[in-house]
């Protein structure tokens, strides 16, 4: 499992298909903690009007035999600037690639996404119910208000 990213200087793929996420071994096997990314500034491109479109995401997992590379997954999550799909194609695909790939112990993301055509589409997946002896913070990114 040697990540191909890591150390190296590596392009933006240019879609969510072509890029290649990068797994390491999990640092602390058999314990129930959380991992979390946060990518405020993640972009896609509306699939009818090829406009931009704009998202924080925050995705949580408990790892299981295997961590996401950090780089490998900004990468990931960078090819979707070209990528056209509607929020909730974008949300859930990058949920279930990491969950079918790195297979946590459990995994949630949420896709908090700023309004198209007026309304905010917020988007929710999780794999199942999360373990019970987890500390399962908020993901503190709070609802849409405008401007206050």
């Amino acid at each position: 499992m040697t990540p191909t990213h890591l150390g190296q200087t590596s392009a933006l793929p240019a879609s969510p298909e072509e890029a290649a996420l990068d797994y390491v071994p999990n640092p602390r096997p058999g314990r129930t903690y959380l991992v979390r990314f946060a990518a405020p500034e993640f972009t896609s491109l509306c699939p009818v009007t090829s406009q931009p479109d704009f998202a924080h995401l925050v995705i949580d997992y408990v790892p299981g035999d295997t961590i996401v590379e950090s780089k490998s997954l900004k990468l990931f999550l960078g090819s979707f600037r070209n990528h056209c799909a509607f929020h909730e194609d974008c949300t859930v695909g990058i949920g279930e690639r990491l969950f079918n790939e790195m297979k946590p112990v459990w995994l949630r993301i949420g896709g908090y996404w700023y309004p198209r055509g007026g309304i905010p589409i917020d988007v929710f997946w999780q794999s199942g119910a999360p373990p019970a002896d987890l500390w399962l913070p908020d993901q503190g990114v709070a609802s849409y208000r405008g401007r206050g």
